[in-house]
């Protein structure tokens, strides 16, 4: 179980995959789901999710599993919840994430992934909200991920391991997401440290390198995820225009504002996805 004082992955001779074996039968136990068959990471503005998606079996404080801490973020909801669909398969809600600038290092941020892949799941579908680059995207839009510019300077992979990223969100899964939504446009992502939000050169950079999305999740845990096996499904809700493109300052009141509008209409289409994956 988590303490309040140490976490165990900031050990750097822990094994995190071994830590993350632990929160699994944590989440077992504690939830009595042995196994789960999807994982979801909600980001700003997706938090209804969890309750559309299906029967809640377990909602657990994140603080009670081994290796997370309280997220924070405000828009994060802290917790883990074991959801069935009506399908019956088990969804692992993961409302706690770590972000890369808060200093805890690329273990912490992947952490939840790790362990979600460790209770079972083979799908990980991991959503954000992010500044848009496209000028035709508004506030409030849903967009697929389609691939990712990691501008962190930090992988999750330690040593010699080699992961081919080739269809790292998975083609499969963006076509499942459209024969929901038929009209979801999709992008590049590009993951930047933070907390700054990017200055309007390195949002042009961004586009310059092909990016759409700017933001500051996400690309690790995503790595982390097809490191796990898993196939990955990205969402990004666009809560604003990214600086330079918008012409008003950038604020976090406007991040959680666009997304607490969105939230019902983006926490239906993120339900009925699910329910197809």
């Amino acid at each position: 179980m988590a303490s309040p004082t140490h976490n165990p992955l900031d050990d750097t001779a822990a094994d995190p995959f071994e830590i993350a074996q632990q929160a699994a039968d944590d989440i077992a136990r504690i939830s009595g789901v042995e196994s789960h068959d999807i994982a979801l990471t909600l980001g700003s503005g997706w938090g209804k999710a969890a309750e559309l998606i299906g029967d809640t079996i377990a909602t657990i404080p994140a603080t009670e599993i081994t290796g997370f801490s309280k997220p924070a973020l405000e828009g994060h909801v802290g917790t883990l919840r074991s959801v069935r669909t009506p399908s019956g398969k088990h969804v692992l809600v993961i409302g706690a994430r770590t972000h890369f600038y808060e200093g805890h290092g690329a273990r912490r941020v992947v952490h939840s992934v790790r362990t979600a892949a460790a209770a079972g799941a083979r799908t990980m579908v991991l959503t954000n909200g992010a500044g848009g680059i496209r000028e035709t995207w508004t506030p409030g839009q849903p967009v697929l991920i389609s691939d990712h510019i990691n501008l962190t300077g930090a992988s999750p992979l330690e040593g010699a391991t080699f992961i081919d990223l080739t269809d790292l969100y998975s083609s499969r899964l963006r076509d499942v997401a459209r024969s929901v939504e038929p009209n979801l446009d999709e992008g590049v992502y590009c993951q930047f440290r933070g907390p700054q939000y990017e200055t309007p050169a390195e949002v042009q950079m961004a586009k310059s390198f092909g990016g759409h999305i700017v933001g500051m999740s996400t690309a690790l845990e995503a790595i982390a995820a097809r490191q796990s096996g898993m196939e990955v499904l990205g969402f990004s809700l666009i809560t604003n225009l990214a600086a330079g493109i918008q012409k008003t300052p950038l604020s976090h009141a406007e991040v959680i504002a666009a997304g607490q509008a969105a939230e019902a209409v983006i926490s239906d289409l993120l339900a009925r996805v699910i329910g197809e994956l």
